[in-house]
């Protein structure tokens, strides 16, 4: 039995709730096989697109008079529900098609940052749709949101993305995985709040999803780290000709590609550093990068990218 902490890419959901809930029915089936081979499993996934959209949608509302302004921690807390809900409901769904008996809950989560962190000066984290370069620099003048380029794909909003320093719940997640439940937190990588004087405090921002799943996996003593995204595997070069994929990597390796700017900013160098920030000075841990699809034989070795010491 191993204990791991799956993270799912918030882009892997979907871009509406209709075609989320069709994504995760698939999911559904591959998390549960884990849980069918008794494995303590928590799940973490990302918000980009969907906390975006919220945000988006509210701030459209209430430009419109129609309702209040929602800050953007209401907005993750918001995601990390109607995801959690649609996570939930598929894996308790699978389970009782497989006769397997246990529990399936969802826990917003709230993660502490410093209050100090620089990202607060350096918006960098990708939020919401894309849009082509004309359409960003549009909504750019109009509402002064920060836009840049993602990995080809178009232009997104960027917002803060402090550090995780803390898991607020992570005592309720630890019993609750002592009490055998499938567990869902940290959605969009927890909701950002920092310590005050009059207690917990939300902060407009959102955490990486991988950085927060790799605190959480190391806060509950996981032995493995996997995080789902677009590929099965981790590629230097990538989209080059000479194009290379990894199946196999210690930290000095990894470390030497981020030192080569072989990771994309805003995509991969992320889950590389949440990956070498779990499995450092652990020789036991491991962590895995690998696409939904190929979940299950990247856990033979037979695809993925493995980060090891």
């Amino acid at each position: 039995m191993e204990k791991m902490v799956v993270a799912l890419g918030g882009n892997a959901l979907g871009k509406s709730p209709e075609e989320q809930l069709k994504l995760v029915k698939k999911t559904a089936s591959s998390l549960v096989s884990l849980v069918d081979k008794d494995n303590q499993i928590v799940i973490s996934h990302g918000n980009g697109p969907q906390v975006g959209q919220i945000n988006l949608g509210m701030n459209y509302a209430a430009e419109n008079g129609k309702t209040a302004a929602f800050p953007l921690p209401e907005c993750g807390a918001m995601s990390q529900g109607y995801i959690g809900y649609h996570l939930q409901q598929s894996l308790q769904n699978e389970l009782h098609h497989r006769w397997i008996n246990k529990n399936v809950v969802s826990l917003v989560t709230q993660v502490a940052v410093d209050q100090k962190d620089p990202a607060f000066d350096n918006p960098t984290k990708p939020v919401g749709n894309f849009y082509t370069k004309e359409q960003a620099e549009n909504i750019q003048k109009e509402k002064g949101y920060k836009f840049v380029e993602d990995s080809g794909r178009g232009y997104r909003q960027v917002v803060p993305s402090p550090l995780p320093k803390k898991i607020v719940e992570i005592e309720s997640i630890k019993s609750l995985l002592d009490a055998g439940t499938l567990v869902i937190a940290g959605g969009g990588g927890g909701v950002p709040v920092i310590q005050t004087e009059d207690g917990l405090n939300g902060v407009p921002a959102v955490i990486d999803k991988d950085r927060s799943s790799a605190l959480l996996a190391d806060r509950i003593d996981a032995d493995s780290l996997i995080i789902l995204t677009a590929v099965d595997y981790v590629y230097v070069n990538y989209n080059k000709p000479d194009q290379k994929a990894l199946k196999s990597i210690d930290l000095t390796q990894a470390k030497q590609f981020i030192e080569e700017k072989q990771f994309a900013v805003g995509s991969m160098l992320p889950k590389i550093e949440a990956c070498i920030n779990f499995v450092a000075g652990r020789p036991k841990r491991k962590a895995i990068i690998t696409s939904l699809s190929g979940l299950n034989d990247a856990l033979q070795g037979k695809i993925g990218t493995t980060i090891h010491n």
